[in-house]
């Protein structure tokens, strides 16, 4: 992909005020809700994506008021090949604005989905037409960016695949979308966000599900080779995912191939898996038909099944060595010797006080900080302290990015339209794997190095929505 002819809104953040100036004389607002179309070619055929209240039975009785791309059930799996254009036309039925953010997608900054920073959110009975073309196979997901804590904790959140250009050679390949639901048993709704939890690790959900399913069974070949996609697109919950009943290796984090080797995840050693991160694993399916392997996470109190892969048919006879390593997304590599450094401090606001509120909503006030300013608001004017850049790059500058955690929880840190990689940690040892989002401890210090090879105004934030919405987030700019 030439980044260098995609269409970005990095000279001009799209703020409320100019909106509604916009709005006021009758000039571009439409075609920014309606079918704006990015620089690069479409796809012969789009995907069409309606927002939509839907109903489910989720709990013992049916909720009538979740949010899907479909009528009756989760929004579903997406799959697209790698190195060709795609398009998605969005269009939304709800009486609240909306964008769709591909996380996780190295694409020109006009799709990426972000309100006011990239594009203008659209309302009801509007269309917005997403498109690009992939550049890195992998794992990603799909969810809105505009009244996020309410839309995705009702549910509208989705995997992304994009298929390799060679078949890697599985038998089956199961996916699956980790999220909690916060309802009552009877299907009606808690809170979605309390300011306690706001404040703290984040506001968990009384029901934790596989694509909307409370201990699913999925069928596999007996003794073949399954790809397991596990997605954390929940607002909060930091899942302990291992696999039970079965041998396998870790081939992909967040998307991308292994650089560096990820430890089998067990029962005594669990992976961490936090909002907005995604794993795959390869294993072997027993050799006895009927046989179960588990997928478990280690969360709080007993550990749990998340979902169940079931042998069936007559045994395949795979192996495991019969897998090639997945070929590596084409990502360039910093130069550590002459990187710029630049530091972020995570941690608590200053000072609290509301958000500015705009078309995405606000949660009422500010707990987080990125360098000790929140970020006041989606639709900030950019005057406002806080509403520019956390940094500016220059395009192709090789950059390291310490990441300082001065708060007692922990953030999962999503930086959009770039990758980075981890380098050195003041608690730990990390695989120095190529990812978009990154577990920040409790006090740990994090250098991650990339390339600012994307030209736009790219977000920057916990992906815990609660804080992100109340205050720690941010975003970065990278010029041409």
């Amino acid at each position: 992909m030439d980044y260098s002819m995609a269409k970005t809104v990095s000279d001009k953040k799209i703020t409320r005020r100019s909106a509604m100036a916009m709005l006021a004389s009758g000039a571009a607002l439409a075609p920014l809700g309606m079918g704006l179309k990015g620089a690069f070619a479409q796809t012969p055929e789009a995907v069409n994506m309606v927002i939509q209240q839907a109903t489910y039975k989720i709990t013992d009785a049916a909720t009538t008021d979740l949010i899907s791309t479909r009528p009756d059930g989760p929004p579903p799996v997406i799959r697209i090949k790698q190195g060709q254009p795609f398009t998605a036309r969005v269009t939304n039925t709800l009486p609240d604005y909306t964008t769709m953010h591909w996380h996780g997608i190295r694409l020109e900054n006009a799709m990426d989905g972000v309100p006011y920073l990239t594009q203008f959110p659209f309302g009801q009975n509007e269309t917005f037409e997403y498109s690009f073309t992939p550049m890195d196979a992998g794992t990603y997901w799909y969810h809105p960016h505009c009244l996020t804590m309410n839309q995705m904790a009702k549910g509208l959140t989705g995997v992304l695949i994009i298929e390799e250009k060679t078949d890697p050679g599985f038998d089956s390949d199961v996916v699956i979308n980790l999220r909690d639901f916060r309802l009552r048993p009877n299907g009606e709704w808690l809170d979605l966000w309390t300011a306690r939890g706001a404040a703290r690790t984040g506001t968990f959900g009384t029901i934790i599900t596989t694509n909307w399913e409370t201990d699913p069974v999925y069928d596999a070949l007996t003794g073949g080779l399954v790809r397991i996609r596990l997605a954390a697109t929940d607002t909060t919950r930091i899942h302990k995912p291992y696999i039970l009943g079965a041998d396998g290796v870790v081939i992909a984090t967040d998307g991308h191939p292994l650089r560096e080797a990820v430890d089998w995840p067990t029962a005594a050693s669990p992976h961490l898996l936090s909002p907005g991160q995604r794993i795959d694993m390869a294993i072997r399916m027993p050799n006895i038909e009927g046989a179960y392997v588990d997928i478990m996470s280690d969360v709080p109190g007993d550990p749990r099944r998340l979902a169940r892969v079931r042998a069936v048919g007559t045994p395949v006879g795979r192996t495991l060595n019969e897998l090639a390593p997945l070929h590596p997304n084409d990502v360039p590599e910093p130069d550590l010797e002459s990187a710029r450094l630049e530091e972020f401090v995570f941690g608590w606001t200053p000072e609290g006080g509301e958000q500015q509120n705009g078309f995405c909503g606000t949660l009422g006030y500010s707990f987080w900080s990125i360098n000790r300013t929140p970020w006041p608001g989606d639709a900030a004017d950019p005057n406002t302290p806080g509403a520019g850049p956390l940094a500016q790059f220059t395009l192709g500058e090789s950059v390291v990015l310490r990441l300082r955690n001065e708060s007692p929880n922990d953030h999962p840190i999503h930086l959009h339209g770039l990758v980075f990689r981890p380098i050195l940690s003041n608690k730990r040892t990390l695989p120095s794997n190529w990812t978009d989002t990154v577990l920040l401890t409790e006090g740990e210090i994090m250098d991650v190095a990339l390339v600012a090879d994307n030209p736009g105004d790219w977000a920057f934030h916990c992906h815990i929505i609660e804080h992100q919405k109340t205050g720690l987030a941010g975003f970065i700019r990278v010029v041409m």
